[in-house]
């Protein structure tokens, strides 16, 4: 029986994306069929290629109008609509009133395609930038960094276990951002979400994540949209094992 993605498979498809990984590749490492993958690709791919959470608001807009879209009552309804005004998520709100975080999300995307403004009220929910400078967007970027394409080729190859990736999905007010890690042969990937983007608690989540398989870490290539000093503290703690190969790479 066919099950529809889940909210963290659209990440991890996100983060192998980036990892240069194939349709093919990408459907075996989550266990779904190569069309499953390439349908998601062409449903949630938007002006800038393929991200989780547009790939999601996008989902749920398709399943509010499935005939089969759950109901919430009015009075359940109004209780959600309280609670989203101070801000909680709907995952919180699920533990507090009788319906699913998934109802939540249907209903507030629906209402933001009405016109709508309960999606503001999202914790998730990414402002337009105003500007770009000079057609691109510089925010995070590196004064004098090298493109994660300059990596060594036994690692762009994926011959070898133990090359990883970090990246950063930013979220509400360019403040809190799900921690991304893949490991390249692998696919392997851990998400960890942080409330606010900074070095220290990205470089934490980094730690807390990659820390009990630093045995297993040859080197950490981090985007551009994280900090250098977010991966320092790691790469530190096993620098005395392993020398630089790549720009970023620990």
């Amino acid at each position: 029986m066919y099950k529809h993605l889940s909210r963290e498979e659209r990440y991890q498809i996100h983060s192998l994306l980036k990892a240069n990984h194939t349709i093919s590749e990408i459907a075996r490492l989550l266990g779904r069929s190569r069309s499953t993958i390439s349908r998601e690709l062409n449903r949630g791919r938007g002006q800038r290629g393929y991200r989780a959470e547009q790939a999601c608001r996008k989902a749920a807009q398709r399943a509010q109008r499935s005939r089969n879209a759950r109901r919430v009552s009015a009075q359940v309804w109004g209780d959600v609509v309280f609670y989203l005004g101070l801000q909680w998520s709907p995952e919180q709100i699920a533990q507090k009133v009788a319906v699913s975080h998934e109802s939540v999300y249907l209903r507030v995307y629906a209402d933001k395609a009405a016109g709508g403004k309960l999606h503001q009220n999202l914790r998730s929910q990414k402002p337009r930038r105003k500007r770009y400078l000079h057609g691109r967007d510089r925010r995070g970027q590196i004064p004098n960094r090298r493109p994660i394409s300059e990596r060594p080729g036994h690692i762009e190859e994926r011959k070898q276990v133990g090359h990883w990736e970090g990246d950063t999905v930013i979220g509400a007010a360019h403040k809190q951002a799900i921690v991304t890690l893949v490991e390249r042969k692998s696919g392997y990937a851990v998400l960890a979400k942080v409330s606010n983007k900074t070095a220290d608690l990205v470089g934490q989540a980094i730690e807390d994540k990659l820390g009990p398989l630093a045995a297993r870490v040859k080197t950490l290539t981090v985007d551009n949209v994280l900090c250098r000093e977010a991966a320092a503290g790691f790469g530190q703690q096993i620098s005395m094992r392993r020398q630089p190969s790549a720009r970023h790479a620990i």
